[in-house]
């Protein structure tokens, strides 16, 4: 049980830090990045925010069209669609 309160409180406080970062497109802009430096960062910026979203959707127990959409909205989110 305490375990599992662990692991709850770091995926909340991950979510909680990545909403109110900027999205991946804003913050390439504001490194000013271009070219190959900007598709490696925009790569790893997205497959962090697939793990952050899949834990997320996890932690709330989510399953079939509702994790799909879940995951969509989330990473489109933390992206910058």
């Amino acid at each position: 049980m305490r375990t599992f309160l662990l692991a709850l409180a770091f995926v909340l406080s991950s979510v909680a830090a990545q909403a109110q970062s900027p999205n991946c497109k804003a913050q390439a802009a504001d490194k000013k990045l271009a070219g190959a430096a900007m598709t490696s960062f925009m790569k790893k910026c997205e497959s962090d925010a697939k793990k952050s979203c899949d834990a997320d959707a996890k932690a709330k127990k989510l399953a079939g069209a509702a994790k799909n959409s879940h995951m969509k909205k989330c990473v489109d989110d933390a992206v910058g669609t």
